[in-house]
C-alpha cells in the first residue's frame, strides 16, 4: 500500500531527452522542470515548496479517493508509468516522456512532455491540476485560452498545453470521468503538426524504439544489469546534448541534511563531474558523450587563451555563474535558502586541467571513433597541461570547494600530475618524442612532491593536503587515475586509516574535518563507491560485493541516488539524481561482476 502522506520525498523518476528534463514524484506529479534549460528557471518548482502554497509550481492528476500507486519505467528506456487505483478499484496509467528518436538524420529531442492518461480499470475521476510558475516560484503563470489548447505565459517563456481532453476542465481543474485515454502536450507555444493522439503514439513508439536500441548498443557486466542499464540512462539525461555539458544534478538547493544550510546550485557543469561521467559512459561503449563533451571543454579552453579553467560552467558556456538566495521558495523540507547559481565558480580548483585531460585522452587511441585526436589537438591540451604544472604546487579549494581555507591538496596535485602523465603517453602515442619526455618529466617532479608532502608518518597514510594529518576519501581514488596500484604498501595502508576514521557501516564520509559548516552529517554516495573500488583493488572483494548491496538497496524505488544518505535513519539526501553517484553505481558493477565467458 503505499503511503498517502505528501512529505518532501526522493521518491523521484527522471525523464528527459537531453535537451529538457522533469522529475516525478511517486504519485506522478510533475515537481520539478526547468525551462529553457536544465539551468533554468524551474516552471514546476512544488519540489522545492512555493510560499504560496503546496498545490503550485505542479502539474498532477489525482484520482478520487486513491489509495493506492505503483510507479517503473518501460523497460530500458526513460518512459515512466505510474499508476493510480481508487478505492473502488478503479485504474488508470500516466505515460510521461520527453520525446527522443533519429530523424531525417539527426536527432530529434523535442522540448515537448507528453502525458498519457489511460483508463485500467473502470472509469476513475480525475482532476488535474496544472499551475506552472516563473521567476523561481515568485509568479504564477498568466493563461490564455484557445479553441484546443491553453497558453501559459512564463515570464519570457510561453508554454502551449494542447489536449485531446475538455480544455474547460483542465482550465477550471474541474473532476471528470476518465472513459478512454486523453493525451497532454505541454511543450513550446507552436501549433502541432498533428492532432494530439495521431502526434503522442508517433513520439511514444519512436522513443521506445530509440531507448531500447541505445540500451542495445550497451556493454554492460552480466551482473546487476538492471541498474547499469537505469544508471546509464540517467548519465545520458543529465547531458545538454546540443553543447556537450554534462550537469552534476537536475536539482539547486536539496540540502546535504536537514538543517545543515549545504544548500548548493548542481544544475551546471563542473570538469571533474563530467570526467567522471564521460569515463563511466565510454566503458560501456558510448564514446559519443566524450566526443560531444571534447567539443564542449576546447570552446571553453579556446575561450581562455592562457589556459586557466575556472572549475564550472553553464551549459551555454557561461562564465559568471552569480549565486543568489530564491526567497520565493521555502525550500526542501523547509530548507531555506534555496540558491540559484553558484559562487564556487570564482575558486581556483587546480583538479580540473587533469579533468579535462583524462576525460579525452581516450580520443587519441580510440580506433572506434570517427574522428581520433591528433597533433592540433594535443597541442591545445598542453595548454591546459601548462596550467597544472603552474598550479599543482599553489593553494586551492579543492574539490571539496573549502569556502574559506585554502590548501594544496593531494588530490589536486595528483590530477595535475595525470594531466602531465596523459599528455605523455599521448605524446609517445603520437611519435612527439621530446614532448613526451618533457612531460613525463613534469609528471615525474609532481610524483616526488606527492610522496615527500602528501604522505604522513604520522599517519601511515597520504593526506588531504601537504603537510596535514586530516584523511579525505579522495585519496582512495589514486588507483582510478592510474597513480598507483592496489599492490602499493603507501595505498594499501591509506585504505586502512580512511576506514577507521571515515567509514560508518557501509556508507563512508568524505572528510569528518570540520568545515565552514560544521562536520558533515551525510554520508556522500560517490565517496562509497570509492571504497568499493579501493577494497576489490586490495582483493577483498566479497566485502566489496557486501557493501555494494547495501548501496543499491538504497536507491529510491525506481533504480536512482541522491548526493548522499543519513546513515542513521537511511534516507537519501542532496541534489537528485547525482550524475557522481549513478557513475559510482556503474564502475562498481562494472568492477564486481563475473565475466560474460563465466557466465555463458
Amino acid at each position: 500500500m503505499t503511503d498517502l502522506s505528501v512529505k518532501p520525498s526522493l521518491e523521484l523518476g527522471i525523464i528527459g531527452n537531453a535537451a529538457t528534463a522533469a522529475l516525478v514524484d511517486r504519485f506522478g506529479d510533475i515537481v520539478w522542470m526547468c525551462l529553457p534549460r536544465f539551468d533554468g528557471d524551474p516552471a514546476f518548482c512544488s519540489l522545492l515548496e512555493p510560499k504560496v502554497g503546496p498545490q503550485d509550481g505542479v502539474w498532477s492528476v489525482r484520482c478520487d479517493d486513491l489509495t493506492e500507486t505503483r510507479q517503473s519505467y518501460r523497460r530500458n528506456t526513460a518512459i515512466l508509468e505510474t499508476v493510480q487505483i481508487d478505492a473502488q478499484g478503479n485504474s488508470l496509467r500516466i505515460i510521461d516522456f520527453l520525446a527522443r528518436f533519429r530523424d531525417r538524420g539527426r536527432m530529434f529531442r523535442g522540448r515537448t512532455l507528453v502525458r498519457i492518461i489511460e483508463p485500467l480499470q473502470g472509469m476513475p475521476r480525475i482532476t488535474m491540476r496544472l499551475r506552472p510558475r516563473h521567476g523561481y516560484g515568485a509568479h504564477s503563470a498568466t493563461v490564455r485560452r484557445g479553441s484546443n489548447h491553453l497558453r501559459y505565459e512564463l515570464g519570457e517563456e510561453r508554454l502551449r498545453l494542447t489536449t485531446s481532453a475538455p480544455v474547460e476542465f483542465v482550465l477550471n481543474e474541474t473532476p471528470f470521468l476518465l472513459d478512454r485515454p486523453r493525451v497532454f502536450l505541454l511543450g513550446p507555444d507552436e501549433p502541432l503538426s498533428e492532432a494530439p493522439e495521431v502526434l503522442a503514439a508517433s513520439f511514444l513508439d519512436r522513443t521506445q524504439s530509440y531507448w531500447a536500441d541505445w540500451v542495445r548498443a550497451l556493454s554492460i557486466p552480466p551482473d546487476y544489469q538492471d541498474a547499469v542499464i537505469r544508471a546509464a540512462i540517467t548519465l545520458k539525461l543529465c547531458e545538454y546534448e546540443e553543447t556537450g555539458g554534462i550537469v552534476a544534478a537536475l536539482t539547486t538547493s536539496i540540502p546535504e541534511y536537514q538543517g545543515t544550510g549545504r544548500n548548493w546550485d548542481y544544475r551546471y557543469c563542473w570538469l571533474r563531474d563530467s570526467f567522471f561521467t564521460v569515463k563511466a559512459l565510454n566503458s560501456l561503449g558510448v564514446t559519443k558523450t566524450m566526443e560531444d563533451y571534447l567539443e564542449y571543454v576546447l570552446n571553453l579552453a579556446t575561450g581562455s587563451p592562457d589556459g586557466y579553467m575556472q572549475p564550472l560552467f553553464g551549459l551555454g558556456h557561461e562564465r559568471v555563474i552569480v549565486e543568489e538566495s530564491c526567497d520565493a521558495l521555502a525550500g526542501y523540507a523547509g530548507n531555506a535558502p534555496v540558491r540559484r547559481g553558484n559562487a564556487a565558480y570564482v575558486q581556483v580548483q587546480n583538479d580540473g586541467y587533469g579533468s579535462v585531460i583524462l576525460a579525452v585522452s581516450q580520443c587519441f587511441f580510440d580506433e572506434r571513433l570517427p574522428r581520433l585526436g591528433g597533433i592540433d589537438l594535443f597541442h591545445r591540451l598542453e595548454v591546459l597541461g601548462e596550467q597544472a604544472v603552474a598550479r599543482w604546487n599553489t593553494p586551492d579549494a579543492g574539490l571539496w570547494e573549502f569556502r574559506t581555507r585554502e590548501s594544496i591538496h593531494t588530490h589536486s596535485a595528483m590530477m595535475c600530475w595525470g594531466a602531465c602523465d596523459r599528455l605523455a603517453r599521448i605524446a609517445a602515442h603520437l611519435g612527439l618524442e621530446d614532448r613526451a619526455s618533457r612531460w613525463g618529466a613534469e609528471a615525474a617532479k609532481i610524483r616526488e612532491a606527492i610522496e615527500a608532502y602528501g604522505w604522513s608518518e604520522t599517519r601511515q597514510s597520504y593526506v588531504m593536503a601537504f603537510g596535514s594529518d586530516d584523511l579525505d576519501a579522495s585519496l582512495l581514488l589514486m588507483t582510478e587515475i592510474g597513480y598507483t596500484t592496489g599492490a602499493n604498501p603507501r595505498y594499501r595502508a591509506t585504505v586502512l586509516a580512511i576506514e577507521a576514521e571515515l567509514r560508518q557501516g557501509h556508507h563512508l564520509f568524505r572528510y569528518k574535518t570540520p568545515d565552514d559548516f560544521g562536520a558533515p552529517e551525510t554520508a556522500f554516495t560517490a565517496c562509497t563507491f570509492w571504497l568499493i573500488d579501493a577494497l576489490s583493488r586490495l582483493g577483498r572483494t566479497d566485502e566489496a560485493r557486501e557493501i555494494f548491496a547495501a548501496v543499491l538497496a538504497q536507491r529510491n524505488s525506481l533504480g536512482l541516488l541522491s548526493e548522499g544518505v543519513h546513515v542513521a535513519s537511511r534516507t537519501l539526501w542532496g541534489n537528485f539524481p547525482q550524475t557522481y553517484s549513478m557513475v559510482g553505481l556503474i564502475n562498481a558493477a562494472s568492477k564486481l561482476s563475473r565475466r560474460w565467458e563465466d557466465v555463458v
